[in-house]
């Protein structure tokens, strides 16, 4: 199966050189990568969200496999997903899914069901895979689409990812891809997005759960950023930085509605 792009020319540009050249103007040349767990990275359009996105894949270790955690913004399809075989196709070429560290993560938590409805037009993972492309030759990746809020299942589907990474053999970087608040002023979100960013920093994410909960964030892939929290927590992760953050009033200059876009990377 080969899953093909539900948003390039609208979030990113479907002229690959264009693409490739945007992506490259997004991540920072450096001598010195980083060894990452994990990460925490946006999905919005590239021209809002790509610097920050980038400063994060630019500053950190692309291995050659990665799996990406991200929330189904849509209605359709099962509130956990997978996909074990086949490939994402962008402006850059296919990335493969890698099938056997996604059946693997299939048997550790057999409630992600196999679903290409729930994937086939969201944006949260498809807007990664240029990124992983351009900085990771051959790169495979593990696709899992979030729509559940209770949190024994978000726990649960954490500990069977830190699992099956731990049992590679080969670096793996997990991947959470969330936007932050959404369409409240700047200021307010800001505060809020400070709030859930002070508990991705802490590594807590029954902290981070409730803070969104309670706090009224409308941070979309919270349930993937919490499953990733708890696997970096049983994958001993011990750092956690603040690599970029803005909204979208930085861009548009509207700051009535904005989202708040963070980039974080978890050691």
């Amino acid at each position: 199966m080969i899953r093909l792009p539900a948003v390039a020319g609208r979030f990113y540009p479907s002229e690959p050189e264009i693409l490739a050249k945007q992506v490259a103007a997004f991540v920072p040349a450096s001598d010195k990568k980083l060894r990452a767990h994990g990460c925490v990275v946006p999905h919005a359009g590239y021209m809002y969200s790509g610097p920050v996105a980038g400063a994060v894949y630019g500053a950190i270790e692309i291995p050659r496999t990665c799996v990406l955690l991200g929330p189904r913004h849509f209605p359709r399809g099962e509130p956990m997903t997978i996909l074990t075989e086949g490939s994402f196709a962008t402006p850059l070429g296919e990335a493969q899914i890698d099938t056997e560290l996604a059946s693997a993560l299939k048997h550790e938590y057999p409630q992600l069901r196999e679903d290409p409805v729930a994937h086939e037009q969201e944006h949260s993972l498809e807007v990664q895979i240029p990124f992983l492309q351009f900085l990771a030759k051959n790169s495979r990746f593990v696709p899992v689409l979030l729509a559940t809020d209770r949190y024994g299942a978000i726990e649960e589907l954490g500990r069977a990812v830190a699992k099956v990474i731990a049992a590679a053999n080969q670096p793996v970087l997990a991947i959470a891809s969330t936007d932050m608040n959404h369409y409240e002023n700047d200021a307010i979100t800001r505060v809020k997005d400070g709030r859930a960013i002070e508990r991705i920093l802490a590594l807590d994410p029954h902290g981070l759960y409730d803070t969104v909960r309670g706090e009224g964030i409308t941070m979309c892939g919270y349930a993937a950023t919490t499953a990733l929290l708890v696997a970096m927590q049983e994958l001993g992760a011990t750092e956690a930085r603040l690599v970029r953050y803005a909204t979208s009033g930085d861009v548009s200059g509207d700051r009535e509605q904005v989202v708040g876009y963070a980039g974080i990377v978890i050691r």
